[in-house]
């Protein structure tokens, strides 16, 4: 059965060139580039085991995090795919201590590029879906070396965004600041096409997404928000949600996109000397950009996402993104905290699951 007609991504960001007469080709190559790499790390994850790739790496990131041979392949390929075209200034990838320098004999250009090579990486080993998230800024000066501190530029200054999704289908998902675009591989060209154009996310929603595993650390405006939707139909909220969690940022930004909900990894007190858990630079601002262009929300719940200035090139943040009504309902919670002397009663010591004095 013949697929029908699509336009191909490089055709889109030709079409998307022409409102910037006065660009050169530059930029197009910087996408198209990490297209190419995503395709490979798609075949790579596709052959699994049966190519010896899956597994742990023995070895840890930057982040104490234990690397799988498939983060090291995946980052392997981002750099050799993005040094060499002369586009950009330099990269950071969670899996590098410091900024990646694009060596000589290669030009350095007026582009700078963060990313998670591969976001997720421990469900690969029970075949779920993972991704790779991207950021693109402009460098501020191109003419030297970059520094560490050329990349601690606010969400807000990126110039594209993206991640490509490895599940039945491989998928390149882009905005360049003019809404949210899908793109599906086929198979049988080799070639992103266009199918999914200008995505939005509905404003209202009754899916969430968190790690429930963590409730006994979380800041009150979140533990009264999953109240809120615990109680459902018998609640404040007057209606049911169901609750999803796949332990892959990539896959819950893409359930949203594609059907809203709202995904929290906020801020808490498991560890207190961190602000949360992702990363700002390569997993939360091109993931807030992403959503917001789609016309959903991103917040660390006490600020937009986008307007945080960053201070360290691994810092890690608070995430909430999805559905705008949702978002903005949990942000408000942080600006206007309950004045209660006890919790909900469904977690107070005096709950359904404790025995109450009167029963002894």
């Amino acid at each position: 059965m013949p697929y029908p007609q699509r336009p191909t991504l490089t055709q889109f960001l030709i079409d998307e060139r022409k409102r910037f007469p006065e660009a050169g080709g530059d930029f197009n190559s910087v996408i198209l580039n990490i297209a190419l790499v995503c395709r490979r790390i798609s075949h790579a994850i596709a052959c699994g085991a049966l190519a010896g790739i899956n597994g742990s790496a023995d070895s840890t990131n930057v982040q104490g995090e234990e690397q799988k041979k498939l983060d090291v392949l995946s980052n392997d390929l981002f750099i050799e795919g993005n040094k060499w075209g002369g586009q950009l200034a330099g990269m950071v990838s969670e899996e590098l201590d410091e900024p990646y320098r694009i060596p000589k004999p290669y030009s350095r250009g007026a582009y700078l590029l963060l990313f998670d090579p591969l976001d997720g990486s421990s469900n690969i080993d029970v075949n779920v879906a993972v991704g790779s998230i991207f950021s693109v800024l402009r460098t501020p000066d191109s003419r030297r070396p970059t520094r560490a501190e050329d990349y601690l530029q606010p969400g807000v200054q990126q110039v594209a965004a993206g991640y490509a999704i490895y599940g039945p289908s491989t998928m390149l998902v882009l905005t360049v600041g003019n809404g949210v675009h899908a793109f599906t591989l086929c198979p049988q060209v080799g070639e992103f096409m266009l199918t999914h154009p200008n995505l939005k996310i509905p404003e209202d929603t009754c899916e969430y997404a968190i790690n429930t595993s963590n409730s006994r650390f979380w800041e009150d405006p979140v533990r009264r928000y999953v109240d809120e939707c615990i109680a459902g139909k018998t609640g404040e909220r007057g209606k049911d949600f169901n609750m999803r969690w796949i332990a892959s940022l990539v896959a819950e930004a893409h359930r949203i996109l594609m059907r809203g909900g709202v995904f929290l990894y906020p801020r808490d007190n498991k560890q207190p000397q961190r602000n949360g858990r992702l990363r700002l630079l390569y997993e939360a601002n091109p993931i807030a950009f992403i959503m917001e262009q789609a016309g959903g929300r991103a917040s660390t719940g006490r600020q937009p996402v986008l307007e945080v200035t960053p201070t360290a090139i691994h810092e890690r943040i608070g995430l909430i993104f999805g559905s705008k009504n949702e978002v903005e309902r949990i942000e408000d919670f942080h600006k206007h905290p309950l004045q209660i002397d006890s919790p909900n009663p469904l977690f107070h010591e005096r709950s359904l699951f404790t025995e109450s004095p009167n029963m002894q």
